[in-house]
């Protein structure tokens, strides 16, 4: 009976494990989520290439717009509500300058264990403000931290919301992202036609991936690549 109970308590463990495991997996991933849409890149032969900014709008976004114009360079930023409300005039002005936003929630909470209510609320809060700066396109989402678990994708599902995550994200690894030059090299080594690229250029402290805006964008021009907001993007799917 002792070696039956001991059997029993290991399978126990063993299914907690495995569940603990394939939810620390669906959390993270950027290709799978149990319901609705999610769009890491988009299949196309042509050499389209999204390139896309994380957080803010915060004060340095009158020198980002002022790069993108320089670059001839249109993008897609994915904005948080709070820093919406706290900035509406920056936001105005991404919307101004012909970017695309997106929705990257309202507070930056990682949405993992909220009721759907919550959700609801961070989701629809969020698009009031981006329709306040101006912005009339479809608004996708973005995960904070690009993590998401069952009932998000289910709210965001209910909403008619694509989940967009990204192939290329050379912020998450600690060798590339310190230096511009490092950023810049993966970005162009790495992308593909369709790829979507994940820079967290409004952040303080991430001045590195700013300045490597330059070298992406004539890198890439370099192999033949055209830039486009993630909605065009999947127009061309």
């Amino acid at each position: 009976m002792r070696i039956r109970r001991w059997a029993a308590a290991g399978i126990v463990l063993c299914v907690l494990g495995l569940s603990a495991f394939g939810a620390y997996k669906l959390m993270n991933s950027r290709t799978f989520q149990l319901f609705g849409e999610i769009v890491p890149r988009v299949e196309t032969e042509e050499k389209l290439v999204a390139l896309t900014f994380d957080d803010g709008p915060a004060g340095k976004t009158p020198a980002i717009l002022a790069l993108l114009s320089e670059l001839d360079v249109r993008c897609t930023f994915f904005l948080i509500g709070g820093a919406i409300e706290d900035h509406m005039d920056d936001a105005r002005a991404i919307v101004q300058a012909g970017h695309q936003i997106g929705n990257h929630s309202y507070s930056h909470e990682r949405l993992l264990f909220k009721s759907m209510t919550a959700l609801r609320k961070e989701i629809e809060k969020t698009n009031v403000l981006i329709r306040e700066a101006g912005y009339t396109g479809e608004i996708l989402f973005r995960p904070p931290y690009l993590k998401k678990l069952v009932l998000l994708p289910l709210v965001l599902r209910e909403l008619d919301m694509t989940t967009i995550t990204c192939d290329i994200e050379p912020d998450s690894y600690v060798e590339v992202a310190k230096s511009a030059e490092s950023i810049a090299a993966y970005v162009i080594k790495n992308v593909r036609p369709g790829s979507i690229v994940l820079l967290h250029i409004m952040n303080e402290g991430n001045e590195a991936a700013l300045t490597a805006l330059p070298a992406i964008v004539s890198g890439l021009r370099a192999e033949g690549y055209r830039f486009v907001t993630v909605n065009e993007l999947l127009d061309a799917a």
